[in-house]
């Protein structure tokens, strides 16, 4: 008996279960199936992540020149920091998403 990953939650299970105790998939042939959905799931929620970082990002530069002159006072704290957030969070993000490409299915 060995631990295995579930394909549905990634959490190690035993590799003679018939079912994940966590998550209540089967474990069977279809399990190729699992890991594709898996795959593909992630693959969503990352890009989900990018769009929201590069939201942000795009919201602190907007904040940050809105009415034709760089901000001041609060405003301009709450765009660089929107931008920063936002800057950093799409390229961890991005990186992600390069790494979950080259993992096999």
């Amino acid at each position: 008996m060995a631990l295995v990953d579930c394909p549905s939650c990634n959490k190690r299970i035993s590799s003679k279960a018939k079912q994940c105790s966590y998550c209540k998939a089967s474990i069977s042939a279809d399990n190729e199936n699992l890991r594709v959905i898996s795959h593909i799931k992630r693959s969503n929620q990352l890009m989900n992540q990018s769009f929201l970082a590069l939201t942000l990002f795009i919201g602190g530069v907007v904040t940050w020149f809105w009415g034709g002159e760089p901000a001041e006072g609060a405003r301009s704290y709450v765009a660089v920091g929107a931008f920063s957030l936002g800057f950093v969070g799409y390229l961890i993000t991005r990186i992600q998403i390069v790494l979950h490409k080259r993992k096999k299915v």
